[in-house]
């Protein structure tokens, strides 16, 4: 099993920045395949971006170019580094930790809020 706990969230406005981290505690976070969901108000969650099986990247088509996640398994970290950040990437952003056999795990989620 897996805990994760989001930092970094806050208020920016619009074409600004922020990075937003995603600390692991357990064991073999290596293994876990790792993504960044948002969820803004009255909307599902919605998958941001995210790791496939071999390492390479996924992004949604509304943040490619200005979201990039990156992960550093020595500091059981995993982050999103947001920038030209828009009014409609509001939401809470959560972190996600899968695997086939232990299953999925969430973090308690950040708040982004682009506005000015």
């Amino acid at each position: 099993q897996v805990q994760l706990v989001e930092s970094g969230g806050g208020l920016v406005q619009p074409g600004g920045s922020l990075r937003l981290s995603c600390a692991a505690s357990g064991t073999n976070f290596s293994i876990y395949i790792m993504a960044w969901y948002r969820q803004a108000p009255g909307r599902q969650r919605e998958l941001v971006a995210a790791f496939t099986g071999s390492g390479a990247t996924n992004y949604a088509d509304s943040v490619k170019g200005r979201f990039t996640i990156s992960r550093d398994n020595a500091k059981n970290s995993v982050y999103l580094q947001m920038n030209s950040l828009k009014p409609e990437d509001t939401g809470v952003y959560y972190c996600n930790a899968a695997d086939l056999r232990r299953g999925a795990f969430w973090g308690q989620g950040t708040q982004v809020t682009v506005s000015s």
